[in-house]
């Protein structure tokens, strides 16, 4: 009888699924995560007051650093493919501790992002229905299934997931676009009750020069926020390190199509006074389709709006569970984060986290009046947080390529000129936005940095993770 050793093989941890979804299903996962009919019903309003009917040059305006910041995502990614993506990238490229603060602004401005869409939600569908819009109980009835729902098909896989990005993605742009379409011709047709085409809805300071850039420009880029998702399931897309950048960019192209037109489109439709007070009620898209056309179109913007939400309600579970995910497996965050499910090939315990805490977080808001007013102050500093970390990513676009900028005009231009300038552009917006902002704002954005850094601390000396000890990286100059 022979001797022998046993030995236990270490089963591999499980990953995400990779080549699971191509570019086009990214590209709507991006888009899906700026939430187009949402974000038109959460900025039409504010932005046709602050650029004075002149949204649409403001928007066209804001959309050129975004395909900027865009492009320098595809830079990076085509470096490293990680689904913690800047948190990844400016921790490599500039320092591991602005690395954890980007992380974390990631995920505070996604969280907060998927909360106020939930909070449309309800008092829209309720409304168009006959319901009372401001019932407590209905209102969370329907933001903790919606939540529920999305929490599942976001566990069960990145593919079901797309599939149901793409289906209702072509309903809702359908919808909206089409209503906006109708809307500008309901203007131009000079409807009663509408205000009219002029020049000054050309001009980026809008009608007779009253327009305010600096406001509409805030309200434009918490518009676009969210095309970054893109790059967040970058592990999961074909051809990982070219695909996701390339579905940024697309998205931010297709999102200044259709906010300029719906955007347009919509804001004549209701007299200033009535535009005002669908705006505060959260039903301006309801308010103007039923406008347009009476209940019917009413209830089919509803339908387009409540689809926005339930598509970002579904991409913010999936995309911050990955951030979450990717920075846990560096251990900043628990180590439990990290987990793979071997069955679904998915984040599960990052993603009912992230899942839970939406769902409460969307009750508490209901429940508690005192907190309606501090929430809706955080709400208007989510731009602010999504522009931080998009000139971080810009500096760490700098930073890594900084040896190629000498080696010919084209790399100067894209690589080091162009997001210096979307950067600077970004900054200027975000001191001009804080100046003008209420205490109340300013304390909320405060309050959410300092969070970020009681958490670094606890990820240094609790979690003692090495990524605070990460060398740096540079692209080798022979590359």
């Amino acid at each position: 009888m022979s001797d022998y050793t046993a030995t236990t093989a270490t089963a591999p941890a499980a990953r995400l699924e990779p080549d699971a979804i191509g570019v086009a299903q990214d590209t709507v996962i991006g888009m899906a995560s700026s939430a187009p009919a949402a974000s038109v019903a959460l900025t039409l309003g504010a932005l046709a007051v602050a650029a004075a009917y002149g949204s649409g040059p403001v928007i066209v305006l804001t959309a050129i650093p975004m395909l900027v910041i865009a492009n320098a995502y595809r830079k990076l990614n085509l470096w490293n493919a990680n689904c913690g993506a800047s948190f990844e990238w400016v921790g490599r490229a500039i320092n591991p501790y602005l690395g954890f603060l980007t992380g974390w602004l990631m995920i505070a401005a996604y969280i907060i992002a998927t909360v106020s869409g939930v909070e449309v939600l309800g008092p829209n569908v309720l409304a168009v229905f006959g319901s009372n819009s401001t019932s407590v109980t209905s209102n969370i009835l329907i933001g903790t299934v919606l939540g529920l729902v999305m929490l599942v098909i976001a566990i069960v896989g990145i593919k079901i997931t797309a599939r149901t990005q793409v289906a209702m993605a072509v309903v809702e742009y359908g919808i909206l676009i089409g209503l906006s379409i109708a809307g500008l011709v309901f203007v131009l047709n000079h409807h009663t009750g509408t205000v009219h085409f002029t020049a000054g809805w050309l001009n980026p300071y809008g009608v007779a020069g009253k327009g305010s850039l600096v406001a509409g420009f805030l309200a434009a880029v918490f518009a676009f926020t969210g095309w970054d998702g893109t790059l967040y399931v970058n592990e999961e897309v074909k051809h990982r390190r070219v695909n996701p950048g390339r579905a940024a960019i697309i998205a931010v192209a297709l999102l200044a199509v259709i906010y300029t037109l719906s955007i347009v489109g919509l804001q004549g439709i209701l007299s200033p006074a009535k535009l005002a007070a669908a705006t505060s009620n959260g039903t301006v898209l309801t308010a103007a389709a039923q406008a347009i056309g009476g209940g019917f179109w009413a209830k089919a913007m509803a339908l387009s709006l409540a689809l926005s939400v339930i598509a970002t309600t579904g991409t913010g579970i999936v995309l911050t569970a990955r951030i979450v995910y990717g920075m846990a497996s560096y251990r900043v965050l628990p180590e439990f984060l990290s987990n793979v499910s071997r069955r679904f090939a998915t984040p599960v315990a990052a993603s009912v986290v992230v899942g839970l805490l939406i769902i409460i977080l969307s009750a508490v808001y209901y429940l508690v009046t005192s907190v309606q007013g501090a929430f809706t102050d955080i709400v208007y500093v989510t731009g602010l947080l999504f522009a931080i970390f998009y000139v971080l990513t810009a500096l760490a676009t700098l930073a890594y390529y900084r040896r190629r900028l000498r080696s010919g005009w084209r790399n100067a231009l894209t690589l080091g000129i162009l997001p210096a300038a979307a950067a600077a552009f970004l900054v200027w917006m975000f001191v001009r936005s804080v100046q003008l902002a209420p205490w109340s704002q300013r304390w909320s954005l405060i309050g959410i940095v300092l969070a970020g850094v009681v958490l670094m601390l606890f990820a240094r000396f609790g979690l003692k993770s090495s990524f605070f000890k990460i060398r740096l990286e540079s692209e080798p100059a022979d590359s």
